[in-house]
Formats: structure tokens, C-alpha cells, sequence
């Protein structure tokens, strides 16, 4: 068009033949410098989801990478606890500075922003989804080589708001072993599909619990049916954990980063492998 400027967004045309797709990614932080976005999501509540997200935090912080994890369950955040921070460093004109843990994974989460986490945060869903947008734009990630995006369940706002927001490079899926985890897992993959972010593979928490005095392991919620779905989407079960009491009291206690995270080497395997 004889009159167009290129800038497609300020156009009311929706006919011309030069119009470029908009991109809904968010800009970040200008004073941030992030490598990678890696995605943890679950298509139900109750998997420990934010476990795996903080074990896989911890393995990839042990490789000597630069690591962060953005809380993304803004209802229910609990990755603040399991790592032991309280307060974030600050802020000044530039944005808001993550917490440190221990060993220097930088974490934020709104329950670093409240006065007191136990208070609920009773918002409505864009506004939440507003909420982790801004855990992308207005927070300093300091040369983090890999993000982690700690989601909350299913495929509602936020899970949307990240996938269109956020640069994602990789989709790790965590399920337990139940019944119903074909057709949760199911509408997880689809919904990842759709936004065109790579699913690099299952994680399957609460696989087993293994006997301390024969080693037997127990299957607890009876046989898997994760198999049958992998197989299906051609992708990988990259894990089988455990119901390890000693990783439940390292969570409960801030001590994640005490934990044995040998489980989950193949999980930063494929991670590392994300173009």
C-alpha cells in the first residue's frame, strides 16, 4: 500500500498483502541476558511438579551453569520454600532483582513479594497471567543460561500467557502413574504442540518407592500407563522417580540443593541438547 508506514501493528487494513504476523513474545528486561527457556508443566495438580523443576534447577546449577527459576504458579508457589528464600535482593529504576539461593540459582515468585506468603492471592486469571509477564520484563535475570519455568496445572491463562510471552525452547512434561494420565498428559502435549514449542520428553514422579531392606520396588499407584501416551506422541520418558522421603524433607525444609539429583541426569541431557 502506497500509504503504509511498516508498522503493521498501528494498521486497521486487513487486506493488504504486506501484512507481517505479530509476534506476542514480551520483551525482557533490557538489563537481563537469558539463554535459554525451559518450560515444566503438568496437565493436573499434585504430580510435584515443583519438585522436579527445583530438583532440575539444582542438577543443571551442578553442571556450572548460571540458573534461574521463575515461579510461574502465582495461586500456589512454593518454589520460594523449597529452596529456603524469603525476600528478593531488591530493586531499582533498572527492575527487580531475583532472590539468590544458597548456591546462587536465582529465583522469583510472589510469595517474595508478600508480606506474609501464607496470604492467598485471590486474583482473577489475566490478571495472574499479567503477573508472570511481568516476572519476565520487569525482573534482572543475570546471565542465566537456563530459566526454568516452574507452571502452574492444566492449560489456562498462564500456561498460555508463557507460551506466547516467553521465548520457550523446550516443554518438559511431569505425570504420575494413574489412570487418568493419558488424557491429562494428552491435552498437555496438544496444547504445546499447538503453540509450537518442542516437548523434549516425560517425567513420571511418584513412579515407585523402593524398600530400604530388600530394595523391591513398589509400585504404590499400580502399573504405568505413561508408555502408552509417549508412544503415541513418539517422545521420550525421560525419567521414572521415586517417592523418596529424603527429597520431600529436603523440600520442606529449604534444602533442595542437598539432594541427590542423579535421577534426573537424562532429563539435563535432553535439555542441553535444545537448539
Amino acid at each position: 500500500m502506497s500509504s503504509c508506514n511498516g508498522d503493521c501493528s498501528s494498521c486497521a487494513s486487513s487486506t493488504c498483502g504486506d501484512r507481517k504476523a505479530e509476534s506476542l513474545l514480551a520483551q525482557p528486561n533490557p538489563k537481563s541476558n537469558v539463554k535459554k527457556v525451559i518450560a515444566v508443566i503438568s496437565g493436573k495438580g499434585g504430580v510435584g511438579k515443583s519438585t522436579v523443576t527445583s530438583m532440575l534447577a539444582v542438577a543443571m546449577a551442578r553442571r556450572g551453569k548460571r540458573v534461574g527459576v521463575l515461579d510461574a504458579d502465582i495461586t500456589g508457589p512454593s518454589v520460594p520454600a523449597a529452596f529456603g528464600v524469603t525476600q528478593c535482593q531488591g530493586a531499582n529504576e533498572d527492575g527487580l532483582f531475583p532472590a539468590l539461593s544458597r548456591t546462587g540459582i536465582q529465583i522469583m515468585s510472589i510469595n517474595l513479594l508478600l508480606d506474609n506468603p501464607a496470604d492467598p492471592v485471590v486474583w482473577r486469571g489475566p490478571v495472574i497471567a499479567g503477573a508472570v509477564k511481568q516476572f519476565w520484563t520487569d525482573v534482572i535475570w543475570e546471565d542465566v543460561d537456563y530459566l526454568f519455568v516452574d507452571m502452574p496445572p492444566g492449560t489456562g491463562d498462564v500456561p498460555l500467557t508463557v507460551f506466547q510471552s516467553l521465548p520457550v525452547d523446550g516443554v518438559v512434561i511431569v505425570t504420575s502413574p494413574q489412570d487418568l494420565v493419558s488424557m491429562i498428559v494428552t491435552k498437555a502435549v496438544k496444547m504445546a504442540q499447538m503453540m509450537h514449542i518442542p516437548v523434549l520428553g516425560f517425567v513420571e514422579n511418584y513412579s515407585y518407592i523402593q524398600c530400604p531392606d530388600c530394595g523391591k520396588k513398589i509400585r504404590v499407584f499400580g502399573k504405568s500407563h505413561l508408555d502408552e501416551v509417549a508412544e503415541q506422541f513418539q517422545l521420550p520418558i525421560l525419567a521414572r522417580l521415586p517417592i523418596d522421603p529424603a527429597v520431600a524433607e529436603a523440600c520442606d525444609n529449604g534444602l533442595m540443593e542437598t539432594v541427590d539429583t542423579e535421577v534426573v541426569s537424562a532429563v539435563i541431557a535432553a535439555i542441553e541438547k535444545t537448539r
